[in-house]
């Protein structure tokens, strides 16, 4: 572990001085402590983790999406179920990511590395067919986290990765995704191990293939 006494995960409902800087500096800092009571815990929770002793890494999860949000059809975009579901998705997708790697900010030293499980559906370039607006937006705007942490991390020397895990067969997708989870689960792997400041800042897939924003 790096110095200093970050809190674990769930211990309270703040982040640590040393963190609020990084955080204000993002505008994270303006979460309402009685909606958000915990970083980590939670229907919302963002799994973390694997802090090594030497050389942390930290990974985080994939997120939720509402398959069954479409803001266009029958009513204005961003009314009702739709608007509570598409903010839902940023703050597990977008906001959480960037919360949780602030709060352990002081467990990761020189040579630690952060990947943030993203979407190939966040990229702006990539989108040829639409919908999955809640999904998509919040993907995006964790690449621009991410981005934003490789460029305010590298004087620190940690290194960062945006990692799509590719179509996998989870609940998520209903089993019809086209690799298994195990399978992501080692290119994910791969993609972190090869991580280093050189290539800090990247969209990638688990398979290797660098994506477009």
């Amino acid at each position: 572990m790096g110095s200093g006494g970050a809190s674990q995960p769930g211990d309270r409902g703040d982040v640590d001085d040393a963190a609020r800087p990084l955080l204000a500096h993002h505008g994270a800092d303006r979460l309402d402590p009685e909606e958000h009571p915990r970083l980590v815990d939670g229907d919302d929770a963002v799994p973390v983790v694997e802090l090594g002793s030497q050389r942390p890494a930290l990974e985080e999860d994939a997120g939720v999406v509402d398959q069954h949000v479409d803001p266009l059809a029958g009513q204005r975009v961003g009314e009702g179920r739709d608007r509570a579901s598409i903010r839902r998705q940023f703050e597990v997708n977008s906001l959480g990511p960037l919360r949780v790697t602030v709060a352990l900010l002081d467990n990761l030293g020189a040579g630690s590395k952060v990947g943030i499980v993203t979407s190939r559906m966040g990229s702006i370039e990539d989108n040829t067919s639409g919908g999955s607006y809640g999904y998509r937006m919040s993907k995006a705007a964790v690449n621009m986290a991410g981005a934003s942490l490789a460029n305010d991390l590298r004087e620190r020397s940690i290194a960062v990765a945006l990692l799509h895990p590719g179509y996998v067969r989870t609940d998520m997708t209903g089993g019809k995704g086209l690799i298994s989870a195990e399978q992501s689960a080692t290119g994910l792997i791969q993609r972190m191990d090869a991580l280093d400041m050189d290539t800090s800042g990247g969209f990638w897939h688990a398979q290797g293939e660098r994506l477009p924003w």
